[in-house]
């Protein structure tokens, strides 16, 4: 498991630049408990290790014009390797598809998209999604409001655990 190679200081400089990535280091250095240096070695380091992937903003979608936020549950004809690598490839191309899930079910993937609007995410639906190869079904729920929107993971769950075990 991976937390079996992170100190408590590498789980709380995750914590902090999951919190806040924009910090500085001297700012992140002080909240951890260290001194600057050795903190950039150990950020560098968790990025060079893949558990700190990028840094982006939280922008507010509604704000920019993206009023429509749709799940789409889709299910393919044929779940071959070659086939579900494919479809995840595509999704990969279309712009107003923001998450894509491969699920175990029913459902072979969960699509988050964003549109502008409901016509631009009709479009999208008719025009690409349905007439992509190897898709059998789409089933789509129109996001109303949502209540939590986290991410990331829970540190204190982690912790919590790591303590136990200890």
């Amino acid at each position: 498991m991976a937390t079996t190679r992170l100190d408590p200081i590498d789980r709380k400089i995750l914590s902090e630049l999951q919190a806040d990535g924009r910090m500085t280091n001297v700012e992140l250095a002080k909240r951890v408990g260290i001194s600057a240096p050795p903190c950039l070695r150990r950020v560098r380091t968790l990025e060079e290790s893949g558990l700190i992937r990028g840094y982006h903003a939280e922008v507010n979608a509604r704000e920019l014009g993206f009023e429509v936020q749709v799940f789409a549950m889709v299910g393919l004809d044929s779940q071959a390797e070659a086939e579900l690598s494919a479809f995840e490839a595509r999704c990969r191309e279309w712009p107003l598809v923001r998450e894509c899930h491969m699920l175990n079910g029913e459902v072979d993937f969960i699509l988050k998209c964003v549109a502008p609007d409901l016509s631009s995410f009709q479009s999208f639906l008719t025009g690409e999604l349905l007439t992509t190869p190897n898709v059998a079904s789409v089933k789509t729920s129109l996001v109303i409001r949502g209540a939590k929107d986290e991410p990331g993971v829970p540190f204190d769950v982690l912790e919590d655990r790591l303590s136990r075990s200890a």
